[in-house]
């Protein structure tokens, strides 16, 4: 069961690799299978359809942005915590973020992946919304609660193509929110 498990991995990773190095283009079942040590026949074995290997990818790199907002930190400051790992990661991780881009442009042709993004961003679309009520709750903002957290997302993924900007964009987007709201 562990090798399986492995191989499922190796499998992730090269298909990750592949979209990283070369986009969609790039992207085929033999070199990904042979990557990851297996023969092409057996990738089925894995994954049912290229689809659902995309899906695995796309679930492989959101999860490696989870758990960069902390529960315990009062609105603004966890905000502000969020967004800076995110920026962090955009410049050191930049291989993400090229998949991710690449996934959002194949989601505009390809209701499949439309749908997988939608339901993969429910998480971060809820977190972020909770973090703006309770702001709201506790007196620190005064804001539309969908325009903000669509604000973010659209800053951070924005910021996917000008990496070496993000630093600076998070830093400016979190001083908007944190005018007014304790340190």
């Amino acid at each position: 069961m562990a090798e399986q498990v492995d191989r499922r991995q190796a499998l992730i990773r090269a298909a990750f690799a592949a979209i990283a190095d070369q986009g969609f283009e790039g992207f085929r079942l033999r070199p990904i299978a042979a990557a990851a040590g297996i023969d092409h026949s057996t990738l089925h074995h894995y994954f049912r359809t290229k689809e659902d290997l995309i899906a695995a990818v796309l679930e492989h790199v959101t999860s490696q942005l989870e758990g960069t907002m902390q529960a315990d930190l009062e609105p603004a400051r966890r905000l502000r915590r969020h967004l800076g790992a995110v920026a962090t990661a955009i410049v050191e991780r930049p291989e993400l973020f090229i998949v991710l881009d690449e996934l959002d442009l194949r989601a505009r042709r390809d209701a499949t992946m439309a749908a997988n993004i939608r339901q993969d961003e429910q998480g971060w679309r809820a977190a972020l919304v909770a973090l703006f009520e309770e702001g709201i709750e506790r007196g620190t903002w005064s804001v539309d609660v969908d325009a903000s957290v669509e604000l973010v997302i659209a800053t951070l993924k924005g910021l996917r193509l000008r990496p070496d900007t993000a630093e600076v964009v998070v830093k400016q987007l979190c001083d908007l929110y944190s005018r007014g709201a304790p340190e």
